[in-house]
């Protein structure tokens, strides 16, 4: 350290100031890995990634499954780490039990807080994190931020005025302006649930509720949309779309599916056979089959399957422990760590500058 920055380091009054080589705060990110490769793609952009600490965002309309998400991340982090606990804060009551039981989590090392209005949880969450250090384990879920009314609307509802509190979004602004710097320094993942709804214009789309300070705060945000899965005229499950609406690792804007049966819930395997046919890794070779391609040969697997019969382990490990495939799928999700502008690039353009329109005299003269 030069002497400079050695002065400059003591005479700071924040205790965790050290270089940037030495920060603690950069270094690598552990992720935590569901058990699900299509959900690590959309944490991550890819197979063997998941999701890291900070503000997780899980919005959609009503019966889109984004508390079970949210819980599934929960699920994944108190299963690395053992000693994890998590505080669920409820102001929706609309989750059952039997989602924690489905999933395996244990209600013993789950603390419910139930919330009645957003000042509530503002003081309680930040002093949760404010009385936290960085290494403990903990993981927040909000279940939901839509449904959380601040205390002026159930002031003024008591009262029976009918008002709106135009100051919501600005109160919800200033909460997580808050909580996120505490999440980043204490390297702790949050995973919100809240709303969203179709603008009014010709080309609709999904709108998070909550005004821009949460889309701002947050670190990943991803709108849900559905589609019946049917069987005949049967409807036996929902295929969901995850749209990654904002990531520090996976292309905006990316879309992948999951699927979830009335029986037998989320396979492990949900979502990989439309990316497969996306990337020619599996092909259909008539109406209700499937195979399997050699991508070195480019040569179709004689042995056909049904699509139930591809929910398995034989079928699915020689396409994800395939290089080409791992690749296709980091290729096509993944932000890529690379520059965005190559030196041929900026070379190139200094090239096309007509230097005869700049008077250099004047430039080294300073006018």
């Amino acid at each position: 350290m030069s002497a400079l920055l050695d002065k400059i380091k003591k005479n700071s009054t924040i205790k965790e100031a050290s270089l940037l080589a030495d920060s603690k705060f950069f270094t690598k990110k552990d992720m935590i890995q569901t058990w699900i490769p299509a959900l690590n793609i959309a944490f991550s952009g890819d197979l063997d990634g998941g999701f890291v600490p900070g503000l997780t965002l899980w919005a959609g309309p009503s019966k889109h499954f984004k508390s079970m998400f949210s819980l599934l991340m929960a699920k994944a982090y108190m299963d690395k780490y053992p000693d994890a606990v998590m505080v669920f804060y409820d102001c929706e009551f609309g989750t059952p039990l039997a989602y924690f039981d489905t999933l395996g989590l244990d209600k013993s090392r789950i603390l419910h807080i139930p919330i009645m209005n957003m000042e509530e949880f503002k003081f309680d969450c930040i002093k949760q994190l404010e009385n936290l250090e960085r290494g403990d384990r903990v993981i927040f879920i909000i279940d939901s931020l839509g449904n959380m009314s601040s205390k002026k609307e159930m002031e003024d509802a008591i009262e029976g005025k009918s008002v709106q509190d135009m100051s919501r979004a600005k109160q919800m602004k200033s909460i997580f302006r808050m909580i996120t710097l505490y999440l980043n320094l204490l390297y702790i993942p949050m995973v919100a649930v809240n709303h969203s709804y179709m603008t009014q214009e010709l080309y609709s789309k999904p709108i998070v509720s909550g005004g821009q300070g949460i889309y701002l705060s947050a670190d990943n945000i991803y709108i849900l949309g559905r589609q019946q899965e049917k069987e005949g005229t049967e409807i036996i499950g929902w295929n969901f779309i995850i749209n990654v609406e904002k990531s520090r690792y996976v292309k905006e804007k990316s879309k992948i599916p999951i699927s979830v049966m009335f029986e037998g819930g989320i396979s492990k395997w949900s979502g990989l056979m439309d990316i497969a046919l996306e990337g020619g890794f599996v092909v259909k070779p008539k109406n209700g089959w499937y195979a399997k391609v050699d991508i070195d040969t480019g040569e179709i697997e004689p042995k056909n399957w049904r699509l139930k019969d591809t929910d398995c382990k034989e079928f699915w490990l020689p396409i994800l422990t395939n290089l080409k495939f791992q690749q296709y799928i980091r290729t096509r999700y993944k932000v890529s760590n690379k520059s965005m502008v190559s030196e041929d690039v900026i070379d190139t353009e200094l090239d096309k500058i007509d230097t005869s329109l700049v008077d250099f005299d004047d430039l080294a003269e300073g006018d």
